[in-house]
């Protein structure tokens, strides 16, 4: 059995959906050793998140902004929280409807995605930084 688990610094990205699956699987020779198991993502902030959907077309991913960007509005006078910028609060919630992890399966020393599937990082925020991802992989 394998356990192996690392962190991944990704340097900022602007406010939106961004693939990022061919640097995961860059940061990841380990994927090599697994024959069958899980890799687990965790995106350590408050203000981004991860997804998976559509890798082919870069629309689908500026109308998931244009979405979001309607869905939750920013400058809404019912948030209280609005001590880190008019986009931390949006961020926030956005990224509570996302999810901050994404678990896939790996065979054959690869990870295991539907023809169309990527993996995004959904920034939420204008200046979001550097975004920091745990990788956990376990297998055989």
């Amino acid at each position: 059995m394998y356990v192996i688990q690392k962190q991944i610094s990704l340097t900022g990205f602007s406010r939106g959906f961004h693939l990022i699956t061919k640097k995961i699987i860059q940061e990841l020779p380990e994927l090599k050793q697994i024959k069958s198991g899980l890799c687990h993502l965790l995106i350590m902030h408050t203000s981004a998140s991860l997804t998976l959907n559509e890798n082919a077309d870069p629309t689908v991913r500026d109308d998931f902004e244009s979405y979001f960007l309607k869905a939750v509005p920013e400058n809404e006078p019912y948030y209280q929280h609005t001590l880190e910028g008019y986009d931390d609060m949006p961020a926030h919630i956005k990224s509570s409807i996302l999810g901050a992890t994404l678990t896939l399966p790996v065979t054959n020393g690869e990870l295991i995605l539907g023809t169309w599937q990527g993996i995004y990082l959904c920034e939420h925020r204008n200046h979001g930084g550097t975004r920091k991802i745990n990788i956990t992989i376990l297998g055989i």
